[in-house]
């Protein structure tokens, strides 16, 4: 059971940085070190859903690292 959790989270993992990396590379240098921020934003069409595909991600890695700390034991 622990071998297939691990792979779970490996497989989300993977998932999850490029999630990342997908909606950092559209702003540039500037805005991933602070430049732009000023200036409010708000999310529409696939940033928005590439967003809250990041956050349903999230919550999934953190539900099966759970999971492994549980049944490790």
């Amino acid at each position: 059971m622990a071998t297939y959790l691990s792979i779970v989270q490996i497989i989300l993992s993977v998932a999850l940085i490029a999630l990342v990396v997908l909606q950092s590379k559209g702003g540039g240098l500037s805005r991933m070190f602070g430049g732009e921020s000023g200036v409010y934003k708000t999310r529409r069409g696939f940033e928005k859903t590439l967003f809250n595909v990041t956050v349903g991600v999230i919550l999934v890695f953190f539900v099966f690292s759970l999971l492994g700390v549980i049944f490790q034991a």
